[in-house]
């Protein structure tokens, strides 16, 4: 019996999800945890900083803004958690697609993933995607109450799932193929990056959301390669 529409979309993120205790997806969600914590620190520290300076508040009015800048800054820091995530993700796709191949797919040939400086200008060209969209969600939000959540989820359903499903596919294809592949299969894409959208909302669970991302634009690229990509060459070969 073929798979339910409802179950093949949800697959991906299934099986993404059921390989966190692999040793390779724990040793990048330590890495990106530090990582994340780092930009937090900065970004706080910098935002204290900031009301002092401008202010130039002293006593009781000083720890008020220091209080005012940490909350500001947490919130500043949710609103561009996705842009970072994204960014940092893109460091480690190759490691996380390997080891989701070694697990699901074991029969494909080694891939041939695009170079560092190409890997790099991708994964910063998502992260500045995601910013620039979610900035727009954000005075959309301003201007009309309650528009501004559920315009950064669609813009980041967007921008997570095209970008990491290209991303993934050219270890396998040339550009030029994973966007033409993206084109072919945008519904099943924009639903998984729909879902991780969703789930960067969930404290905690955002910070796996470039780990899951990567992982399940694996499976993604699978199913749209015919649902075994070691028997449909034709789009896995450069």
């Amino acid at each position: 019996m073929a798979p339910s529409r409802a179950s093949t979309i949800f697959l991906p993120f299934a099986r993404a999800a059921g390989q966190l205790d692999d040793p390779a997806f724990l040793g990048v969600v330590i890495r990106g945890i530090a990582w994340s914590a780092v930009c937090f620190i900065a970004l706080a520290a910098g935002a204290i900083w900031a009301v002092h300076g401008l202010f130039a508040l002293h006593g009781w009015l000083a720890r008020g803004g220091d209080v005012l800048g940490a909350i500001a800054a947490s919130l500043l820091a949710f609103w561009l958690f996705l842009p970072v995530a994204a960014a940092i993700g893109s460091f480690y796709i190759d490691r996380i697609a390997a080891a989701v191949e070694r697990r699901f797919y074991p029969w494909l040939p080694p891939s041939r993933p695009a170079s560092v400086l190409e890997q790099t200008r991708d994964g910063v060209a998502v992260g500045l995607k995601v910013l620039a969209l979610n900035i727009a969600a954000l005075l959309l939000a301003v201007i009309i109450p309650g528009a501004g959540l559920a315009g950064g989820w669609l813009v980041c359903a967007y921008a997570i799932g095209r970008g990491l499903f290209v991303a993934v596919a050219m270890r396998r294809m040339s550009r030029l193929a994973a966007e033409s592949l993206y084109r072919q299969n945008r519904g099943a894409v924009l639903a998984q990056g729909a879902l991780l959208a969703a789930a960067a909302y969930i404290p905690l669970l955002n910070l796996l959301i470039p780990i899951l991302g990567t992982a399940a634009m694996v499976h993604t690229l699978d199913l749209s390669a015919g649902g075994s990509m070691g028997s449909t060459p034709r789009h896995i070969e450069r």
